[in-house]
């Protein structure tokens, strides 16, 4: 895999389990990357919709890929504090500079508070039976959800202040440094 340097930007396309492209952006600027994540991060973003509309992010996102789970990991910077938006998607590949995801519709939401709501059961049921999900891969995208809800419950990186704001600020710097140069 292409070793990428901090500052390069990417874009980043999910997709259905039919693999039909479900939503674009057009920008995620590579922060990091340790053993479990790529992180990535992103303010203004356009997005494009599968029905071609239009819209860009609202607020600074820093977006932690899982390498080895069925997940990702959204920390929205808001005035009134940190939201994590998480996907349950399935582990990413990177071609030509996009990160590429299938998702599977099942979300959890993570409130500054700590408390959480789980999105979507509804859309996730349609999906499982018109896409045909497999008796497996629904045990394995349960699992997956089970595992994201004890990770935000235990503050379990990178469900944790520090490491959005560390990575906000590395964000910063890159958005600076390719201003001045």
């Amino acid at each position: 895999m292409k070793k990428y340097k901090k500052g390069d930007i990417l874009k980043i396309h999910k997709y259905k389990h039919d693999g039909q492209i479900d939503r674009s952006w057009n920008e995620a600027t590579y922060l990091d990357e340790d053993n479990d994540y790529m992180i990535f991060a992103n303010y203004k973003s356009l997005v494009i919709e599968k029905d071609g509309r239009t819209w860009r992010t609202k607020e600074p996102a820093i977006m932690y890929f899982s390498k080895k789970n069925w997940f990702n990991i959204i920390g929205q910077i808001k005035k009134s504090g940190i939201y994590y938006y998480c996907n349950i998607a399935s582990p990413y590949i990177i071609e030509d500079d996009t990160i590429k995801y299938i998702d599977y519709d099942l979300d959890l939401r993570v409130f500054p508070d700590g408390s959480f709501k789980i999105l979507d059961r509804g859309e996730y049921q349609y999906h499982k039976k018109k896409m045909n999900y497999s008796e497996q891969l629904d045990k394995i995208l349960k699992s997956e959800l089970t595992n994201l809800i004890n990770k935000a419950r235990n503050k379990e990186y990178p469900f944790n202040k520090n490491s959005i704001n560390y990575y906000y600020n590395e964000y910063k710097l890159v958005k600076e440094e390719k201003v001045t140069n």
